[in-house]
Parts: C-alpha cells; structure tokens; sequence
C-alpha cells in the first residue's frame, strides 16, 4: 500500500465513523479528530514546523474548499467556529470532501517530511478518536 493510500484508508474509516452525523457534529468531529492527530504530532515536531504544516494544508484546503478559508489554528488545533455556524447550509458533500482532504494532507504532509515515522502513530490517534459525540 502506498503512502498516500494508507493515508485515504486511515481518513477514509474515520469518516465512515462519523457518515451519519449532523454537519455541526461533523465539523465538531473534525476539530477533535485533527486535534488528537496534532496533540501527537506535537510532541515530536513541535510549534513551529507544526503551525507551518497546518497552515500550508489549510491554505490549499481554502483554494479547493473555499468554506475551509475561515478555519485557523491556534496553540491546541483548529477553530472552525465559522464553519461550525454555516455548517448546516452548506452542500454535505463538499463539507466531507473538505474534512478528508483536510486530513489527508496534514498526514501526508507530515508523512513525507518524517519519512513516515510518526504515520502509524498518528494513523492511530484517528482511529481510536471518536470526535466527541
């Protein structure tokens, strides 16, 4: 399996987690999900590189999803506070494309810059987040 196929894989069964849920849970699931991949990420890569990946993923993430152009980090995460408001208006299916490119590129981001040491680890905090609901 490659790189970025274990990366849809991980995303992709978090999503199948959260497929039924309210937009508003959803993007609620996302901050939580994300949140526990960055807590682990944290540890080894810290604030700067961190904020520097996160940042680049949500700028593309904005060009593709503009609706992800509000969400921001700050030292725990993200805030999707806007997102959380308009989550019920806008169009389901480019909400949860906008939520599994999001994650898919912070891990493959993070997997080519850490030549995928920390990918099983944070593979793993996906896994077992339950985003909160």
């Amino acid at each position: 399996m490659t790189e970025v196929s274990s990366h849809d894989a991980s995303v992709a069964g978090w999503m199948e987690r959260v497929k039924g849920l309210p937009p508003d849970q959803l993007v609620r699931a996302f901050e939580t999900g994300f949140g526990a991949m960055w807590q682990r990420a944290h540890r080894t890569l810290g604030d700067i590189t961190l904020t520097a990946i996160v940042d680049r993923v949500l700028y593309v993430a904005g060009e593709r999803f503009p609706m992800f152009t509000s969400v921001r980090m700050d030292g725990s995460g993200l805030r999707a506070e806007d997102l959380h408001r308009r989550a019920s208006s806008l169009p389901r299916d480019q909400l949860t494309d906008g939520v599994r490119f999001v994650l898919v590129q912070f891990l493959t981001v993070i997997g080519n810059l850490s030549a995928n040491i920390l990918t099983p680890a944070l593979h793993a905090e996906l896994a077992k987040n339950r985003g909160g609901w």
